[in-house]
């Protein structure tokens, strides 16, 4: 019964952060701030940006006074819509939502997914490949920074190699929305960014 603990340093009691995923690229504190500060307990939102282009990666942390406080949050806003949006809230533990953490230690195991209907959303993308492989740690489809529509591509992160390895024979050519995906290795290239690693994905 004890053994769980040796995973986690901090039990989940003390988390009094959520992690907050799939938002647009318009969305900023004072947004999300007007979405919870009515609670009364919101103590502090950070949404992360990227280090060089200083656009929002689309998720980032909002922190409450309790875990209690957080957890009513979670369990009373994800999923429902968020105002004057037709995204739904995505929100997690932060301590389990962390995936995306870009100092992660853990390797990377990543698929590039293409030929994606326009209206797949990050979740969608997540929840198709998480239904038949639980290591499925985050989805991003890639959106142009201007009117923030989908390019029609993607990427999907796992945590286990081998479950990334039968995901690109198994799921490519299954459907999506309304089209059958066509799923690469996606080469992580640190520097050159998505225009680039679309550029190779394309020529395979």
């Amino acid at each position: 019964q004890h053994h769980h603990h040796h995973h986690h340093p901090a039990s989940l009691e003390e988390v009094r952060t959520l992690w907050i995923g799939d938002l647009q690229f318009w969305v900023d504190e004072s947004y999300l701030n007007s979405c919870f500060a009515h609670t009364g307990e919101l103590v502090s939102i950070k949404i992360i940006r990227n280090k060089i282009t200083g656009l929002p990666e689309g998720y980032g942390f909002v922190e409450f006074v309790s875990h209690a406080a957080a957890e009513r949050i979670l369990q009373t806003y994800n999923g429902t819509p968020m105002p004057g949006t037709e995204q739904m809230f995505r929100l997690n533990w932060a301590s389990f939502g962390a995936g995306e953490r870009h100092n992660d230690p853990g390797p990377d195991h990543s698929i590039f997914v293409g030929d994606l209907a326009p209206d797949v959303t990050d979740y969608l993308l997540q929840e198709t490949f998480r239904a038949h492989y639980p290591s499925v740690r985050g989805a991003k489809v890639v959106t142009d920074p201007n009117t923030g529509r989908s390019k029609g591509y993607g990427f999907v992160k796992f945590s286990d190699e081998t479950e990334r390895n039968r995901a690109m024979t198994e799921m490519n050519g299954v459907y999506c929305s309304t089209r059958a995906m066509r799923i690469s290795a996606a080469t992580p290239k640190k520097t050159t960014g998505f225009q680039q690693q679309y550029a190779v994905a394309k020529g395979l």
